[in-house]
């Protein structure tokens, strides 16, 4: 078995990934650093992120503003601690951002350009047109690229973390030539996004199959509120075209969100009409497709001037006139579709799990910064501030020595089974979209729960060295944990909504964690805010 040792391991090459590995190479700049990923360095979702990055930089403006709007929009279980690192290390963030050459769009007099999104109290939001996140992780992939303490690891598929005596030591993998190897480190980072390819209508990259958590979860780790998703309201929905994301910008510029018959159907079910809360929005939709029988809604961007939708969405723009939209003119048909995953493994504000050695940043990383509904814009800036945290935390620990590994990875071998495999994992797809997708119902969900783990057995059973299933077990694992929260969690809250109860409950203001099997309440400590 190959064996190659770092100083620290970073599994990801979103802008979590990336930023952390810069960070440690910056503070630490003899360790050797290793970047795992399974594509390559701009295939993520943060490189496929339109919205943009929050952060008060304006002086009308003030982090408590920020911590406040981060606290509504949690509905009661956000982490106190973690959403003030979060808001008052923002500006200083942002300085970094542009130092490294990060170009944010600016006013006419120069200074940073500010959007408003949804709840937000202030315009906040900053961008680089509609293509924030490739904007940023091009730069960032760029640094790393340059930087000699990095090596970057292409093509390179996690298989489980190498534990010795309860403590992460490294990560099988797997190698080209379809052998299993291992990658030793005292650091090991899980930096792999989140899961929304757990659904069949999503707005993320195919590789958002939620290979962190799961790999995490086996284990051992702790994991925390996974029924928390959120459905973007707004996803491009045509006949074989993906669901293509319509960034919350474009509501925040004035476009409104009408049915068929042209009316703002929105403020019927919120005063904040287009801009209330995503969950909101996405369960109006849903609700107003319900009741119409109609496939779409759309969005209309008439309010806005043309000037200014061609300077803020130019990549809309071009995305749209590849499915024949002129959206100078014509209203984009649009649909919810699964977006970002609030849950995932518990950290602690340094992003240290529950397993020593093992840290989490970014989407994978449950820091309870967005508790129950995540605020627009405040992922990608989590990226940044919590991986810069956590590089200053692993860089004053002291080194360990680990020995050669005596266990392996699971045996693999070629049975020709893709077909199986590449069937199930559509079934997983499909029958997460309909259980425990926007509106979920207990009976769905035990049923789905249910069908859940007779494929997780089977995938034991027809384990290959493929891409395939690696990221199949990786997927039916998260959408057992994702349904197992579900089921558990009895009232709706944030972006959960049960139909069989609709309604906050005061005794549920508590996280969900998993732990191997078992499932229980955590109290939260914060209490509601209004």
């Amino acid at each position: 078995m190959n064996q190659t040792r770092f100083d620290a391991l970073i599994i990801g090459s979103g802008a979590a990934g990336l930023y952390t590995a810069l960070r440690l190479a910056d503070l630490a700049p003899n360790w050797q650093i290793g970047l795992v990923t399974k594509d390559n360095l701009s295939t993520s979702a943060s490189d496929w992120a339109q919205g943009g990055i929050a952060a008060v930089v304006d002086k009308d403006d003030a982090p408590q503003f920020h911590g406040k709007d981060t606290l509504i929009a949690g509905v009661g279980l956000c982490e106190v601690e973690a959403v003030d690192v979060l808001v008052n290390a923002a500006p200083r963030q942002i300085q970094n951002l542009i130092a490294l050459g990060v170009d944010f769009d600016r006013t006419e007099d120069g200074s940073l350009a500010l959007t408003l999104e949804a709840a937000h109290s202030k315009r906040r939001v900053l961008h680089s047109a509609d293509t924030t996140g490739r904007a940023l992780v091009s730069k960032l992939a760029a640094a790393v690229l340059q930087n000699p303490s990095i090596q970057v690891l292409s093509q390179t598929l996690v298989l489980d973390l190498y534990m010795q005596q309860s403590r992460c030591g490294g990560v099988f993998y797997l190698e080209e030539n379809q052998e299993i190897g291992c990658l030793i480190s005292p650091v090991v980072v899980l930096a792999t996004g989140g899961g929304a390819q757990v659904f069949s209508q999503n707005t993320n990259p195919p590789s958002s199959t939620g290979d962190g958590v799961a790999i995490a979860w086996r284990a051992g780790a702790l994991i925390r509120d996974m029924e928390f998703v959120q459905f973007h309201p707004t996803a491009l929905a045509l006949a074989n075209a993906p669901r293509f994301l319509i960034s919350e910008a474009v509501r925040g510029e004035g476009a409104h969100l009408i049915d068929h018959k042209g009316d703002r159907f929105a403020f019927n079910y919120h005063p904040q009409g287009e801009l209330a809360p995503r969950d909101v929005v996405s369960r109006a939709i849903f609700n107003h497709l319900q009741k119409t029988k109609e496939p779409t809604v759309f969005l209309d961007l008439q309010s806005i001037s043309r000037e200014r939708i061609a300077h803020r969405f130019p990549n809309i723009i071009k995305i749209c006139q590849q499915w024949q939209i002129d959206i100078f003119s014509t209203p984009i048909p649009v649909t919810p579709a699964a977006h970002y995953c609030m849950g995932g493994i518990v950290v602690d504000s340094y992003g240290a799990t529950s397993i020593e050695g093992l840290y989490a940043v970014g989407e994978t990383a449950s820091t309870g910064v967005h508790g129950a509904n995540r605020l627009a814009s405040n992922s990608l800036l989590e990226c940044f501030v919590f991986g810069e945290r956590l590089a200053e935390q692993v860089c004053s620990q002291p080194t360990q020595i680990f020995k050669t590994p005596k266990a392996i990875a699971p045996k693999l071998a070629d049975h020709g089974n893709s077909a199986t495999i590449q069937n199930i994992k559509s079934a997983i797809q499909n029958l997460s979209w309909q259980a425990a997708g926007i509106s979920r119902v207990q009976s769905d969900l035990e049923i789905a729960l249910t069908q859940i783990c007779t494929w997780q057995a089977e995938l034991t059973q027809l384990a290959e060295p493929s891409r395939l299933w690696i990221e199949t077990r990786n997927l039916a694992d998260y959408a057992y944990l994702l349904v197992r929260s579900a089921l558990f969690r009895t009232e709706s809250r944030g972006a959960h909504f049960r139909s069989d109860f609709p309604d906050p409950d005061p005794s549920w203001q508590a996280h969900t964690i998993i732990e191997g099997q078992e499932i229980r309440r955590s109290p939260a400590l914060l209490p509601i805010q209004t």
